[in-house]
């Protein structure tokens, strides 16, 4: 018989100023490909430019609004879940992914910081478990939300791996 993975509880959600750090990543992203793909055209045509010559700058503005648009709608499918014996991780739209992480198998808990990501207080929680190609990301936590769960994931990581 299989046993269905609880996942109800009080979910902690990543804040929403990690979807205008992301849409930035975005804008800075298509900015550069659609400059750098119709700047060349001018120099080819002469400086008349031909309609068909700003198709590029076009698809990078239209990509860049899709873009941004997506980046709020996948934050808030972002969370992660306290319960007694693992943290479950949950993230995605299209494919959803929940990933369930053993206090007693983590080993390092890291908290990494962008200089855009900076600029809106937000970190990144990242961890490493005992199996060699999982490193499990919470992106988009408040800076002193992200120091407490450290603080309290290494604390429960050190009593589980104790035996306590």
């Amino acid at each position: 018989m299989s046993e269905r993975l609880d996942v109800t509880g009080d979910w902690q959600r990543v804040s929403m100023r990690y979807a205008v750090v992301e849409s930035i990543g975005t804008v800075i992203a298509w900015a550069i490909v659609g400059i750098g793909a119709t700047v060349p055209l001018w120099f080819l045509t002469d400086g008349e430019m031909p309609l068909w010559a700003w198709i590029p700058i076009i698809a990078a503005a239209v990509l860049t609004i899709v873009g941004v648009v997506w980046s709020f709608l996948r934050t808030r499918t972002i969370g992660y879940l306290q319960r007694a014996d693992d943290l479950l991780v949950r993230r995605g739209m299209l494919f959803r992914r929940f990933v369930a992480v053993p206090y007693g198998r983590m080993q390092i808990v890291d908290i990494t910081q962008g200089p855009i990501e900076r600029m809106f207080g937000l970190s990144t929680l990242k961890f490493v478990t005992a199996a060699a190609s999982s490193a499990i990301t919470i992106p988009g936590m408040p800076g002193s939300t992200a120091e407490e769960l450290r603080d309290h994931l290494v604390a429960v990581s050190e009593s589980r791996r104790a035996g306590l």
